[in-house]
């Protein structure tokens, strides 16, 4: 009988914990042993959700680094930046392999994390080490890695729009918008009156103009996908809709002279073709927040404006799915040596 492999979840009861306990709670190839709050220690975790009942009735506990080495092989951090970045080297240094949420390890440089979070980075030795966790770019790293940093939503649902014109240089570089909208759920599970249904719902509002967090980790990807040796300069604006969850990245670029606008949908195509969780809409579909709830699918569609000259790629995804819990557990299937969508085939509602 083969062994599974025991999990433990550091910060269960936000939206990401909470998505991470659904998945994992019917993988076939994981175990959950540790389920970790600080504000919930003692209450089971179906008394905070009770769609858990009788499925996950595990009790909630308080963060305890040596019976997390005890009693798992792997664990997943879903805490704030800052915070991850003090205790992962411990469960590191207790030969546990992590999975981190925050952005406290995405980062290639410490002095462009340290700008963007405005925090000094207490382990940037680890960079190094570190993996992205995006397996369309690092699948290989990621089967091998003791630490992975799970992307941001914003990053995710940009960098797979623009990967395919990025990779084959059929853009101009200097011309890379990215407009994004992200359900509520983004700004994650706590008592702030912006984010409150009253505040939010009936509205549309864009936060963040210059200077999101989210940027600096666009370009840092962005650079490296389009081989420059810095971080590619693009200009991206998140917004705000009153959904619960979902995102839809709107990419606009100047394609290059002389490259041919017909062969968009087949350069996608070839980019995407053995991706599991990439799904490149026919021409005339487009992407629809909905139809990727709780998944881990991103649903692309590129186009082409003549008038303009621009490409106009979008990409939908789930934020707490493929841009957060869900391609955490992708990148669990690959360091457990699982097929990569184990656990992961669940399509998205229909209405």
């Amino acid at each position: 009988m083969e062994v599974k492999m025991r999990v433990g979840i550091v910060g269960a009861t936000g939206y990401v914990g909470m998505e991470l306990v659904r998945i994992l709670s019917v993988h076939p190839g994981f175990y959950l042993t540790q389920l970790v709050s600080r504000s919930h220690a003692g209450q089971r975790i179906s008394d905070i959700y009770p769609n858990f009942s009788r499925v996950v009735d595990l009790e909630l506990q308080t963060l305890d680094i040596d019976r997390l080495a005890a009693d798992c092989d792997l664990v997943i951090t879903a805490l704030p930046h800052g915070v991850s970045s003090e205790i992962v080297p411990q469960l590191l240094d207790r030969g546990l392999r992590v999975i981190d949420h925050s952005g406290d390890f995405r980062y290639r440089d410490a002095a462009v994390y340290e700008g963007a979070y405005k925090l000094k980075h207490p382990r940037p030795d680890l960079l190094s080490e570190a993996v992205y966790g995006l397996p369309e770019l690092y699948r290989r790293d990621i089967a091998q890695a003791r630490l992975v940093a799970n992307p941001g939503c914003y990053p995710t649902c940009s960098l797979l729009a623009l990967l395919p014109l990025l990779k084959n240089n059929l853009i101009r570089l200097d011309s890379v918008i990215i407009d994004a909208v992200s359900g509520v759920s983004g700004a994650g599970r706590k008592a702030d009156t912006a984010y409150s249904f009253c505040e939010t719902v009936e509205g549309f509002r864009v936060y963040g103009v210059v200077g999101h967090r989210h940027t600096s980790e666009i370009e840092q990807e962005c650079g490296l996908l389009a081989g420059l040796g810095r971080p590619l300069a693009v200009t991206f604006t998140p917004h705000l809709a009153p959904m619960k969850r979902g995102m839809l990245a709107t990419v606009y670029a100047d394609l290059l002279p002389g490259q041919d606008p017909a062969r968009l949908q087949e350069v996608y195509q070839a980019a995407y073709a053995q991706e599991w969780f990439v799904r490149l809409l026919s021409p005339g579909q487009l992407p629809d927040t909905r139809l990727v709830t709780g998944t881990n699918f991103a649903d692309l569609s590129v186009h082409y404006d003549k008038h303009t000259g621009k490409v106009k790629v979008l990409c939908a995804i789930d934020n707490l799915g493929k841009g957060a819990a869900a391609q955490a557990v992708q990148a669990m299937n690959l360091m457990a040596g699982l097929p990569e969508n184990e656990g992961l085939t669940a399509v998205g509602m229909a209405i």
